[in-house]
């Protein structure tokens, strides 16, 4: 199953239904399906073939959801570049990825326009909304009136459709690249729990270039539900979007659904039509799901466990565990069971599988599971060896067959809902002239989950401010990454045996008398 074939059979099921609602504009799937043929069409005439790469970088719109769409009908690879990134990092994206063209929005059109001239293989930038758009650039309106629609490219459902970055071990992120089957997958087997329909209406609030609201780009194109979108996540925005559309579903990470029923204007807004919210990135605290619950009635609450590279799900907390009472109460610290169509293991050091209550790394399989990723094979082959999707988190088993999370193998923090590897902040920090080492770990923080936490130590003879620090480091990575505190040390960082820095150590004050050492 191919993404245009799914889109194929919305617009002819549900011709004049209404598939998107933008600001002022609404389309049914009959519209949408046009724009997408000629979009595609549009990207063949600029030398797009299949298997190149087309990035876009923008918030999120309905023209943002047709280039996800179109992108692949055309039989290429979209690459949706995260809008918070710092320069360095954006200009990695395009040129690891190899993007051909670049479509991008008028808040970044001085940033592309600088990245332009130093990326050989860009041939072509395309504007999606930039009137003063610079010499060479092509309008999107503009392409699309001049296109002919283009018939879908054939190929077998293993063709990949999409790369979606994440951060790298080693300081550089890493391009997962998933198929049309990957997103399908995972979205129809979701769809099994979240139940979504031809009369569900989609909330994009999460950011469209995310894996997590991705998983909702696809469901909803199965279900044929109505999508409308928050261009940015604004509370207020948000409320209004949902009592004017009669939202009934939405996929958000905890600290955005803790912003909105925690909001002092949440209780002016009719929200009584919200009746399926999921959420993952890390679990929901209980005081979140209880204020949910009140002013969410009718919503059941779904948590999702996964990454990227599982194109996103690999378990669900179905709302019944939600609870905190009764026989099925015990079960909101866990990431739920494995979703329909995904096997789920934890396996020792040796690879053996583990029996239930004792800890090991998580692993995964099923046809959500990725291709690897974009040109890196070795490290595709260590993640998928076996056969098995190598999560590096550490968890356990119940004997009900709940997955209960309880630590990281892989350095990485979750602050937010994304996802930040210590490697690629301490990277950073090395860059500072008085900085001689520096360690990055996640610490816990309640409005975010973990909040980035550096530890650092300096060369005489001044010793630089945490602000100076932290504001050096955005000059090369994205704010999200960055420290929100910064810890000066004068002795040495703890190491092993054998030379390597022993970070648990240093995480232990932050995180004693946790059961959970993840957030």
């Amino acid at each position: 199953m191919r993404i245009d074939t799914v889109l194929r059979r919305a617009a002819h099921t549900y011709p004049h239904s209404v598939a998107t609602e933008f600001e002022d504009r609404s389309r049914t799937w009959s519209d949408l399906l046009h724009r997408v043929r000629r979009l595609a069409g549009a990207l063949r005439g600029l030398g797009v073939g299949p298997g190149d790469r087309v990035a876009v970088l923008g918030h999120n719109s309905d023209r943002y959801l047709e280039v996800l769409y179109a992108v692949p009908w055309a039989g290429a690879i979209v690459v949706p570049v995260n809008t918070r990134l710092a320069a360095p990092e954006t200009d990695h994206w395009l040129r690891d990825s190899g993007s051909r063209v670049l479509l991008v929005e008028q808040e970044f059109r001085d940033l592309a326009e600088k990245l332009r001239g130093g990326l050989p293989g860009l041939a072509h930038v395309v504007g999606i909304d930039v009137p003063d758009a610079p010499a060479g650039w092509h309008d999107y309106e503009t392409l699309l009136a001049g296109a002919a629609a283009l018939p879908a490219a054939e190929g077998p459902d293993t063709d990949p459709a999409a790369i979606f970055y994440t951060g790298g071990t080693t300081g550089r992120s890493k391009g997962v690249t998933l198929s049309h089957r990957n997103l399908l997958a995972s979205a129809l087997q979701s769809l099994v729990d979240l139940g979504w329909s031809e009369s569900s209406v989609y909330l994009h609030a999460a950011p469209m270039f995310h894996m997590a609201d991705g998983l909702g780009t696809y469901a909803a194109l199965l279900a044929a539900a109505r999508q409308t979108m928050c261009r940015r996540f604004d509370v207020p925005r948000v409320l209004a979007a949902i009592e004017e559309h009669g939202v009934t579903c939405s996929v958000m990470v905890p600290t955005m659904i803790d912003m909105l029923v925690s909001h002092p204007d949440t209780g002016r807004h009719d929200l009584s039509t919200v009746a399926c919210l999921a959420f993952g990135g890390s679990p929901m605290p209980e005081a979140t799901v209880r204020r949910a619950r009140g002013v969410l009635p009718a919503a059941r609450l779904f948590q999702l466990y996964g990454q990227s590279e599982a194109s996103p799900t690999l378990t669900v907390l179905r709302p019944e565990y939600h609870v905190f009472d009764g026989p099925l109460a015990g079960k909101t610290r866990s990431a739920g069971r494995p979703a329909t169509g995904c096997e789920v293991a934890v396996v020792g050091e040796d690879g053996a599988f583990l029996p239930p209550g004792e800890v090991g790394e998580i692993v995964g399989r099923g046809d959500n599971v990725m291709l690897g990723y974009w040109q890196r094979p070795e490290l595709t082959a260590e993640t998928l060896r076996g056969g098995w999707l190598h999560t590096g988190d550490a968890g356990y088993l119940d004997e009900d067959g709940f997955l209960f999370v309880v630590d990281r193998i892989k350095d990485m923090i979750v602050t937010g809902g994304e996802n930040v590897y210590s490697a690629e902040v301490e990277n950073a920090l090395m860059l500072h002239p008085e900085v001689t080492e520096a360690q990055v770990i996640g610490i816990p923080a309640t409005e975010w989950g973990e909040a980035v936490h550096a530890i650092v130590r300096v060369r005489g003879p001044r010793v630089p401010t945490a602000e100076e620090i932290i504001a050096h480091c955005r000059a090369h990575i994205a704010n999200y990454k960055c420290p929100k505190s910064v810890e000066f040390r004068d002795e040495p960082f703890p190491t092993s045996g054998a030379g390597k820095y022993v970070k648990q150590q240093l995480r232990e004050q932050y995180w004693a008398g946790r059961e959970r050492r993840v957030n």
